[in-house]
């Protein structure tokens, strides 16, 4: 019996729309958040990574969320977007899995490296995850349509992706470093198996 690719489709179609969903929601928290946070005098901006402290280890999972005021939430809300709908575009497991090794990877090497005494809040370093992610995903693929989509977020992002990595007083580049190289972690773990090239009819492979 031969799968309906109508249903296929149909499928891909309802895991993509699910994912899109929740990218929407992620931002909506993010806003509502900072509605409240405003209101409570940015009480909530407590709940970022501190460095070293053990009670600050719930901004790995907090930090993302939360945002130093409206500005700085929707400097960050486009390119969450933009990013985060392209990775969905693989379905609700590829954006979760992404999302949750980005924020780890991210967040645990901000509270290790990071200088003690500050606090670290936002979503950037989870847009540059999800910018590493797309850039190098296609190579570890090999996959020509994942590569054009690499050289569209390196065009429309590269600079401000090589700036957010310089050390500037006020700006987490920990949280921007460590984010990218979860992003490089997630593309390697999520890589699909590498093709051997195909054997001439007759020869057998070594083993």
């Amino acid at each position: 019996m031969r799968p309906d690719p109508r249903r296929d489709r149909s499928a891909d179609a309802a895991r993509r729309g699910t994912a899109f969903r929740v990218i929407g929601i992620m931002v909506a928290v993010m806003w509502g958040l900072e509605i409240v946070d405003v209101a409570a005098g940015h009480r909530l901006d407590r709940l970022g990574i501190e460095p070293r402290d053990a009670d600050g280890l719930v901004g790995v999972a907090t930090a993302p969320f939360l945002h130093a005021g409206f500005g700085h939430l929707a400097s960050n809300t486009v390119p969450f977007v933009a990013l985060g709908l392209a990775i969905a575009f693989s379905g609700l497991i590829r954006l979760a899995t992404v999302t949750v090794i980005v924020m780890a990877v991210g967040g645990l090497g901000t509270w290790l490296l990071a200088p003690e005494g500050t606090v670290h809040i936002g979503a950037s370093g989870v847009v540059f995850g999800y910018a590493a992610y797309l850039i190098v995903r296609g190579i570890f693929n090999r996959s020509l349509g994942e590569l054009a989509l690499a050289a569209v977020v390196v065009l429309f992002m590269g600079g401000a992706l090589v700036g957010g990595l310089v050390p500037r007083s006020g700006v987490s580049w920990q949280g921007h470093l460590f984010g990218a190289l979860g992003g490089l972690v997630a593309a390697r773990v999520l890589a699909g198996p590498r093709r051997r090239p195909p054997q001439p009819t007759g020869v057998r492979a070594a083993t």
